[in-house]
């Protein structure tokens, strides 16, 4: 599995319905296991500044998490950029190669 990072952004109609955030939360993320069931979650975490979410997830192939970031494009997402990542001493052992 590989581990992704998503950086999402609520539309400004969506953002304004924070009383609302834990029933559209729990809806994004039952949609999430319906659709992509392989998909496991690692940690969420609200964030201040550009993005209002990141979430750590592993993913078995580059196409889930397109699907991942859609499934929050179609749940009020303004943006949702997903990001691969790898374990930073998996980095310094690529670092050994050049």
């Amino acid at each position: 599995m590989k581990t992704y990072i998503l950086f999402t952004k609520l539309s400004s109609e969506v953002a304004k319905k924070v009383k609302d955030r834990s029933i559209l939360g729990r809806h994004w993320l039952e949609q999430i296991k319906e659709k992509c069931p392989s998909v496991k979650f690692i940690n969420h975490y609200a964030l201040l500044g550009k993005y209002d979410f990141m979430d750590i997830y592993e993913a078995p192939d580059d196409e889930t998490a397109v699907k991942v970031s859609l499934i929050s494009r179609a749940n009020g997402a303004e943006t949702a950029e997903s990001l691969s990542a790898i374990p930073y001493m998996n980095f310094l052992e690529l670092t050994k190669e050049i």
